[in-house]
C-alpha cells in the first residue's frame, strides 16, 4: 500500500504494543494468591462503562462457542450512538462506512456484510437502505444495514464467531445478535429515561435533534412488566469533495482530436461533424499541442497495451452532496414470569429511516465519452504531466463538454416486526422453548431522478493533482455559476453534420419488500449434571420481492422546454464548497427539482415497470432444519473440558422470478418486451459442529471450535433474470442453480482473565473455502443458456451463435487465515485517582488466497488471476483508553482498517482492481452526573478529519472518489426518574 496506509499501520500496531507492554509487567508481579483473590472478587458490582465491559466479558467466559458482546452500561443506555460503530471494539470486526461517514455494515475475519447473518430478538432480520452509486446505489442483497436501527432501541448485540448446532445457518463470517430491552431486567420496577441532544457537524454547519425515551413497570409482584422505548433523529448531513467515476487510458473512446499540424488519426474527425484543418468540430478549434499528442499516441500505441499509456479520469468532477435524514424507532414488550419455571414474553419492534439526498456534481464528460460530434474525439489536449506509471499529475483541455448533474435521491425503509417467546420448565432436568414471530422489511426508492444541463465545447479545462492529495483542483472555463453558459439540451446538430441525442434526465425507481416468518421449538434435557442433550427444529420462509422503474426512453430523449423557459428558471446555486474543499469555486449551478417538474410536465406517472423491460425478481426460501447437540462438562483430567458438540440438518427449497427482456418492434412506445422465468430447486446440508472449553487453570481457557458451514449466494444472483442483446449477440444473466458458499472453518485461541474484568486473548481461524461465487464471461451457444429462442425472433441471431455471456457462477473457493490479540484491562490495580483509568486494544491480520475466473469459455476457465478476497482488510485494529469515576466518565477510540478490494476485475481498461485505501477513525464520548437522577453527555466523532478514498488499479492507486465528511460533536443529556 501506499506511505500513507504503512503510517497508519505503524501507529495502530505501536499503540497495541504500547498498551500491551504494562500487562507482562504487571503479570509478573501477580502471584497466584492475587490471582485467586481476584477471581473471588468477580461479584463485585461495576456500573456505567467499566460495568458494560464486565458483563461482556463474563458472558465471553462462560460461553462455549467464540463470541463476543456490547451491552448496555444501564437499561436504556446502549455505549455508543451508532450499533455499527460499537463493533469496531469487537476483536476482527472491521467497519463499512457509507453516505456522510455514518457506519453501515460491518466485515468480520476479511468476511464483508454479505457473508454476515443478523437477529433481532431471536428471528432472522433484513434491512435494506439506500446509498450513493459509488457505494452500490442501494443495498437488494442479504447485507444488513445498521444504521437503519437507531442504537437507543437495543440494550445488548454480540457477534457469534463459531457456529453451534442449535443456531441457524446462513453465516460464513458471523452471526450478530441483536437484542432489545426486557422489562423484568429492569432492578427498579418504575423506570422512565429521556435523553435530549443536539449534535453538531462543521460542514452543515446545522444543530439537529436526537432524542430517546425509555419507560418500564412492573406489576404483579415483579411477574409482568411492561416496557417501551421510543427514539428519534433528524440529521443534516453534508460532503464534498472529488469523484470520477472510472479511470480510462486514453486509447479508449476514439483519442483525442488531432492538432495542426498533425495528421488526422481520428476516424470521427471528419466533414459530417465540422472537422477541418483548424476545427474539431464545427465551432471548436483545433488548440491542441503536437508534442503532447505525439507523447499519447507513442503511449498508448497497440505495443504499449494493456498495461501501459496515459489513464486519465472519466468524469472528473467535485461533488456536493447533502441529505436529510430522518430516523424514527422503537420497541414494545410485554414479558411474564409468574415463576422461576415460566415465561413468556411478546416483542415488537419498528423502525423507520427517511432520506432526501441531493448530489451536485459539475463533469467534465468529454473524457468519458466517444459520439460523432461530441466527448473525446473533439477535445483538445494543451497540457499534460503524468507520472511514471502514466497516471495524470496535471492536463489543460479545450473543447471539453461540461455537464452540471443534479440527483434527487429520496428513500425510505422501514422494519417491522412481531416476536413471541416461551420457555417453560417441566422438570428439573427436562424444559422446552420456543420462539414464533414475523417481520417485514421494505425498502422504497421512490425517487432516483437525475436532471442535466450542458455546456458544449468549452475551453481551458484544468486538472491538478500536483498538491500531492487525491482531490485536484478542478478549473473549468467558464463561470460555472452562470445559468447563461447552460443549455437543457435535448440534442445538438452542428452545421452539415448529424443529429446527437443528448441523455438530460433519467429516472430509476425501485422497491424491495422482504417478509421473514420463523418457527422453532426446542427441547433441552440435564441428561446427568455434565450432559445435557438440546433438540430442536426450525422452519423459516423468507420472502424477497422487487420492482424497478423508469420513465420509456421514448419520452426521455429528446425533452424540451416550453417557450420562453430558460435554464435559469429551474436552477439554483449551490454554495459553500469552496469551505469544505481547499481550491474550489464558492458556488456552481444546480437543478430546482420542483421547478423543473413544473416547468417540464414531469409526473411520476411517466414510470413503467416490466412492460418497459424493468426486472421484478422474487426470492423464495423456505428452510426447514433439525438439530441435535449436546452440552457437556467433565473435570475426568486434571482440568475440567466443557463445550458442545451437534449436527445441524437444513433443507432448502429455493424458488425464484425474474425477466429477460427483448428488443421490440420498431415505433413501439416501450421498448421492450421479454419473457418472465420460474425456476424451482431444493438441496440439502449437514452441518456439523463442535466447541470445545479446557480450563487449563481457574483463570486460564483454552478454546478449540471445527464446524461446516454455508452463506447462500445473494438474492439479485439467484434470479433467473437479465438481458439480451441479439445485434451484439452479448447477455448478462442470473443463475438461480448457484450452490451456497460452503466452508470448512477452525478456530483456536488462549484467554487469560488475570484479574477481574480483565482479559488478554490471542486466537488463530483458518477457513477453507470450497467454492465461491463470482461474475463471469463466457462464450458458449445461445442454445445452451437455458433462455428461450422466441427471443431471437425477427433478429439476425440463431440459436447456434455464439454469445458472450456473462453470469455469476460458482467458481473455485481459497483458503483465508488469521490471527487475533485482544487485551481488556482496567487500571484499578494503580493507587489514587489512576485506578479509574482502563484499557481496550485489539489486532486482527487475515491473509487470503482466492482465485478469480476472468475469463472462460464453456465453462472452462481461460483467464484466472489470485488476489484476496473482496472486501477483506489484511490488518484492522481498535483501541480505546478510558477513564470512569462515580461522576465522571471519558474515553477515546481509535479504529484503523486496513486497504481493501471492493471490486476484482476493475471493469476498466488495463486496470486490475476497484480498492479502498486504509482509514483511521478517532471518536471520544464522556458524560458528567450531575446528580443521581441527571447525567450530562458530550460526544465527538471523527477528530481528525478523516476521509474515505477509493482507487483503481493496485500498481497506479489513481483516486477514484474522495469526500470529506468533517467532524461531528453532540451535546445531551440524560433525565432518569
Amino acid at each position: 500500500m501506499a506511505i500513507r496506509n504503512k503510517w497508519k499501520l505503524s501507529i495502530a500496531c505501536s499503540a497495541f504494543a504500547l498498551l500491551v507492554m504494562p500487562i507482562t509487567t504487571f503479570a509478573q508481579a501477580t502471584s497466584a494468591s492475587e490471582a485467586e483473590t481476584a477471581s473471588e472478587a468477580d461479584d463485585i458490582v461495576v456500573t456505567g462503562f467499566r460495568g458494560s465491559l464486565n458483563s461482556a466479558l463474563n458472558a465471553k467466559r462462560n460461553e462455549s462457542a467464540a463470541v463476543d458482546s456490547i451491552v448496555s452500561e444501564e437499561l436504556g443506555k446502549f455505549p455508543d450512538s451508532n450499533l455499527a460503530e460499537s463493533m469496531q471494539r469487537i476483536p476482527g470486526v472491521a467497519l463499512a462506512r457509507g453516505d456522510g461517514g455514518e457506519g453501515r455494515n460491518i466485515s468480520v475475519r476479511g468476511l464483508g456484510s454479505g457473508f454476515t447473518r443478523v437477529r433481532i430478538n431471536g428471528m432472522e432480520g433484513t434491512a435494506q437502505t439506500g446509498s450513493s452509486d459509488i457505494f452500490g446505489a442501494g443495498n437488494y442483497g442479504r447485507s444488513f444495514d445498521f444504521n437503519v436501527f437507531p442504537s437507543e432501541i437495543f440494550s445488548e448485540l454480540s457477534v457469534r464467531k463459531t457456529p453451534s448446532a442449535n443456531v441457524e445457518e446462513g453465516s460464513l463470517g458471523a452471526t450478530v445478535d441483536l437484542a432489545a430491552p426486557k422489562p423484568l431486567s429492569a432492578k427498579e420496577d418504575f423506570v422512565l429515561s429521556l435523553t435530549a441532544k443536539g449534535i453538531y457537524n462543521e460542514l452543515s454547519k446545522k444543530v439537529d435533534p436526537r432524542a430517546s425515551l425509555l419507560i418500564s413497570q412492573k406489576f404483579a409482584d415483579g411477574t409482568f412488566g411492561v416496557l417501551a422505548t421510543l427514539a428519534y433523529s433528524k440529521r443534516k448531513i453534508r460532503e464534498g469533495g472529488y469523484s470520477t467515476v472510472n479511470i480510462l487510458p486514453t486509447y479508449v473512446n476514439g483519442g483525442f482530436c488531432s492538432p495542426i499540424g498533425a495528421a488526422v488519426q481520428n476516424p470521427v474527425n471528419n466533414a459530417a461533424n465540422g472537422t477541418d484543418a483548424l476545427n474539431c468540430s464545427a465551432g471548436n478549434p483545433r488548440t491542441g499541442s503536437l508534442a503532447v499528442y505525439n507523447q499519447i499516441l507513442a503511449a498508448t500505441g497497440p505495443a504499449n497495451r494493456p498495461g501501459g499509456g496515459v489513464f486519465l479520469p472519466r468524469i472528473p468532477r467535485y461533488v456536493n452532496s447533502e441529505q436529510d435524514a430522518e430516523r424514527l424507532g422503537g420497541t414494545l414488550s410485554l414479558q411474564w414470569q409468574p415463576n422461576d419455571d415460566t415465561e413468556i414474553s411478546l416483542d415488537g419492534l419498528y423502525s423507520r429511516y427517511d432520506v432526501n439526498r441531493f448530489d451536485n456534481y459539475i463533469d467534465a464528460l468529454s473524457l468519458a465519452r466517444n459520439l460523432t460530434n461530441l466527448g473525446q474525439p473533439t477535445v483538445s489536449v494543451r497540457e499534460l504531466q503524468v507520472d511514471p506509471s502514466g497516471s495524470l499529475v496535471f492536463g489543460r483541455f479545450d473543447g471539453v463538454d461540461l455537464r452540471s448533474e443534479s440527483l434527487a435521491d429520496r428513500f425510505r425503509t422501514t422494519v417491522a416486526q412481531g416476536a413471541l417467546n416461551f420457555r417453560h420448565n417441566f422438570s428439573d432436568s427436562f424444559r422446552v422453548s420456543g420462539i414464533a414471530g414475523y417481520s417485514r422489511s421494505v425498502f422504497h426508492n421512490y425517487e432516483r431522478l437525475t436532471v442535466n444541463v450542458d455546456a458544449i465545447d468549452t475551453p481551458n479545462f484544468v486538472i491538478d493533482f500536483r498538491n500531492g492529495g487525491s482531490i485536484p483542483i478542478l478549473t473549468y472555463g467558464i463561470d460555472v455559476s452562470n445559468p447563461a453558459n447552460f443549455r437543457f439540451a435535448p440534442s445538438v446538430t452542428p452545421a452539415g453534420g448529424n443529429t446527437t441525442v443528448l441523455g438530460n434526465f433519467n429516472t430509476r425507481n425501485r422497491r424491495a419488500v422482504t417478509a421473514n416468518q420463523t418457527y422453532e421449538l426446542n427441547g433441552e434435557w440435564d441428561v446427568t449434571s455434565g450432559l445435557k442433550l438440546t433438540l430442536g427444529g426450525q422452519h423459516r420462509i423468507s420472502d424477497y420481492k422487487a420492482k424497478f422503474f423508469t420513465v420509456p426512453g421514448a419520452l426521455q430523449n429528446p425533452r424540451t422546454l416550453p417557450a420562453g423557459t430558460t435554464v435559469a428558471s429551474f436552477t439554483r446555486q449551490v454554495t459553500g464548497l469552496d469551505q469544505i474543499i481547499p481550491g474550489a469555486f464558492s458556488s456552481f449551478l444546480g437543478v430546482n427539482f420542483d421547478a423543473w417538474k413544473t416547468a417540464t410536465g414531469y409526473t411520476d406517472a411517466l414510470n413503467c415497470g416490466v412492460e418497459c423491460g424493468n426486472d421484478a425478481p422474487e426470492v423464495r426460501e423456505a428452510i426447514t432444519s433439525g438439530f441435535l447437540m449436546a452440552n457437556f462438562e467433565t473435570d475426568f483430567l486434571p482440568f475440567t473440558i466443557r463445550g458442545d458438540a451437534g449436527v445441524r440438518f437444513v433443507r432448502t427449497n429455493q424458488s425464484t422470478v425474474g425477466f429477460i427482456p427483448a428488443t421490440a418492434p420498431a415505433g413501439a412506445l416501450f421498448p421492450t418486451v421479454g419473457v418472465r422465468a420460474q425456476v424451482d430447486r431444493s438441496y440439502n446440508d449437514w452441518l456439523p459442529s463442535v466447541n470445545l472449553v479446557a480450563e487449563l487453570q481457574p483463570n486460564l481457557l483454552a478454546r478449540f471450535s471445527m464446524a461446516k458451514v454455508l452463506s447462500r449466494p445473494e438474492l439479485g444472483s439467484l434470479t433467473p433474470s437479465g438481458a439480451v442483446t441479439q445485434t451484439t449477440r452479448t447477455a448478462t444473466l442470473g443463475n438461480p442453480f448457484l450452490d451456497p458458499i460452503r466452508a470448512n472453518t477452525f478456530d483456536a485461541a488462549l484467554e487469560w482473565y488475570f484479574r477481574p474484568g480483565s482479559l488478554l486473548s490471542v486466537a488463530y481461524f483458518r477457513k477453507s473455502i470450497g467454492t465461491y461465487i463470482q461474475q463471469v464471461s463466457s462464450l458458449i451457444p445461445y442454445n445452451q443458456t437455458g433462455l428461450p429462442d422466441s427471443l431471437l425472433a425477427g433478429t439476425p441471431a440463431a440459436p447456434t451463435d455464439l454469445f458472450t455471456v456473462t453470469r455469476v457462477a460458482n467458481t473455485p473457493g481459497g483458503k483465508l487465515e488469521g490471527y487475533e490479540l485482544n487485551m481488556q484491562m482496567p487500571f484499578d490495580f494503580l493507587p489514587g485517582v489512576f485506578s479509574n483509568f482502563g484499557m481496550l486494544a485489539n489486532y486482527t491480520r487475515v491473509s487470503s488466497k482466492i482465485q478469480y475466473v476472468l475469463q472462460s469459455a464453456n465453462g472452462i476457465p481461460t483467464l484466472t488471476t489470485t488476489a484476496d478476497l473482496v472486501g477483506l482488510s489484511k490488518n484492522a485494529a481498535s483501541g480505546t483508553l478510558y477513564y470512569e469515576d462515580s461522576k465522571f466518565s471519558i474515553r477515546g477510540t481509535a479504529n484503523y482498517r486496513g486497504g481493501f478490494i471492493r471490486q476484482i476485475p476493475s471493469g476498466a481498461n488495463d486496470s486490475d482492481v476497484l480498492g479502498n485505501h486504509s482509514t483511521l477513525y478517532v471518536d471520544l464520548a464522556a458524560s458528567y452526573a450531575l446528580t443521581d437522577k441527571i447525567k450530562l453527555i458530550f460526544e465527538a466523532q471523527n477528530l481528525t478529519d478523516e476521509h474515505n478514498v477509493l482507487f483503481i488499479d493496485s500498481v497506479r492507486q489513481d483516486p477514484l472518489f474522495d469526500t470529506r465528511i468533517g467532524r461531528t460533536f453532540t451535546l445531551g443529556a440524560t433525565v432518569k426518574f
